[in-house]
Parts: C-alpha cells; structure tokens; sequence
C-alpha cells in the first residue's frame, strides 16, 4: 500500500552524510520525496512510496548508515499524495 510519510531523525545526523545516504536508500527501494538539514541539528525527511519500502529506508538509516548515531525517529503516516517524481537532498 502506497503512503506518506514525514519524518524526523535526531541525534548526530549532520555533517555525517546522512542526506546522502538517506538519498542512496530511497532510491534503491523507488521512495520518492526530500530530505533536509534542519537548524535544531536534526534531519527532516518527507518519503512517499511503498509503505514497506518506506519503512526499510528508515531501518537502514538507523541500522546501517556508518557515520550517522539516531537516537530519535518520529515518524508522521499520512495518505499518499504522489506528490513527488523522483527523491531530492534540499540544500539551504
């Protein structure tokens, strides 16, 4: 079933690529949305797609990514707007 979710992560998730891996995950599982650095230190990311495939990008960058330490996820499922084409890193 396709949804939507907004997510935040905390804990050390910036200056450790962890939009670019965030990037590589949703793009290997065809999640679609964005991802971005906010100025609290945390990283806010929006995925719409597979609600599986949605939830094995956040167990990846909880569980694999080599740099980043998630200490907390919040997670928002919502219904899915299609509202994306393709997965981008949004730069300030």
């Amino acid at each position: 079933m396709k949804a939507r979710a907004e997510v935040r992560f905390s804990g050390k998730v910036q200056g450790v690529y962890f939009r670019a891996y965030t990037k590589r995950f949703a793009d290997e599982l065809g999640v679609m949305g964005f991802v971005k650095n906010m100025p609290d230190g945390s990283v806010y990311a929006v995925f719409e797609g597979e609600k599986e495939s949605i939830e094995e990008v956040i167990r990846k960058l909880r569980d694999e990514h080599p740099y980043a330490c998630v200490k907390s996820i919040e997670i928002k499922w919502l219904s899915c707007r299609d509202e994306f084409n393709e997965f981008k890193i949004l730069y300030d």
